[in-house]
């Protein structure tokens, strides 16, 4: 008892100081509860007890979280207890509290575990490739649907899920447009889950950030493997050339490919001309989903379509009289 004593004597004089963000909760023979907090959603608790015949023998050991997952801390728990191994005839609180503190500190994905395996598990296949840089927060994902390929960075914050990941391009064959759209859209995704909406309605309940690492994933590559084979849903032929090389970059060009608000892809060529045909009444319709199609290039209201689409029909007709006469 002698020895716990001391020991417990020491962790009260040290602990603080040489464990940042490190609280003794309670410090005796029965039970030592240590709690630290690096960010709001980075924290645990140590609990540990002495089993008879300490320290000859591992001391116990529990991590418990409210925000991390409990897979994590079951798993920490369990090297912790190696490390205890290593201890015996040693003192052991302060040093497995100082090993879960660098742990904290030295990975970053402890707030994103359960996001990063869904990643791994459902979303990669056997084309791509996923790496993660355990100390900077970075995960490279790399994702190739046919001839087409794209390398994003996604950067896991330090105070996440309260601020957003990052996402950069890499490299990549894309065009030049739908790589600025992917970062652009993917941001907008993250930012949704930590910001609360401009247009708060009255009955929405207060607004608290969400992990966005799992939804910007899902989003960048649901596009990367979707828009590479996906048809115009006018010509029903596909969008994008099959060779990367091929693309058509020639804006003005009717095989130019153009993504429109509810998402889908069209030939520019396919769609200005339907814009140009009845019917016109509540705005255009995607054929694919319904949805009203809005895109800078085609910006008339539905009467100035229509009045245009009557005024080339008549004067069509004219044209159609004149050659009649002259026949």
């Amino acid at each position: 008892m002698a020895t716990i004593l001391k020991e417990l004597e020491d962790v009260k004089n040290r602990c603080i100081d040489e464990v940042p963000g490190s609280e003794i909760i309670a410090c005796h023979p029965a039970a030592v509860r240590i709690s630290i907090v690096k960010t709001r959603y980075k924290a645990l608790a140590v609990c540990m007890q002495f089993q008879d015949g300490y320290p000859d023998q591992p001391i116990i050991i529990e991590i418990k979280s409210k925000t991390l997952p409990e897979k994590l801390t079951d798993g920490l728990t369990k090297i912790c207890d190696g490390e205890a191994k290593k201890l015996l005839g040693k003192p052991q609180v302060l040093h497995i509290v100082k090993f879960v503190e660098r742990f904290l500190a030295d990975n970053p994905f402890t707030v994103c575990s359960d996001e990063l395996a869904f990643i791994k598990r459902e979303l990669i296949t056997g084309n791509d490739e996923i790496k993660t840089k355990q100390k900077s927060g970075v995960i490279i994902v790399s994702i190739r649907e046919e001839e087409y390929a794209m390398k994003m960075k996604l950067k896991v914050p330090d105070l996440y899920p309260e601020q957003q990941v990052r996402v950069e391009s890499v490299e990549g064959n894309f065009p030049e447009l739908f790589t600025k759209m992917f970062v652009a859209q993917a941001e907008e995704t993250a930012r949704q889950c930590v910001q609360p909406p401009l247009k708060k309605k009255s009955k929405d309940p207060p607004f608290e950030p969400k992990p966005s690492l799992k939804p910007v994933a899902q989003y960048l590559i649901d596009c990367l493997r979707r828009y590479p084979t996906e048809c115009c849903p006018i010509c029903k032929e596909r969008a994008f050339t099959p060779k990367p090389e091929h693309t058509v970059n020639d804006s003005s060009s009717e095989r130019f490919v153009v993504w429109v608000y509810c998402g889908h892809i069209f030939h520019k060529g396919c769609l200005d001309e339907f814009f140009k045909t009845p019917p016109f009444t509540g705005g255009k319709k995607c054929p694919s989903c319904g949805k009203r199609i809005y895109h800078d290039m085609w910006k008339i209201t539905p009467k100035v379509a229509e009045e245009r689409w009557a005024h080339q029909q008549a004067r069509q007709r004219e044209l159609d009289e004149v050659a009649d006469f002259l026949q």
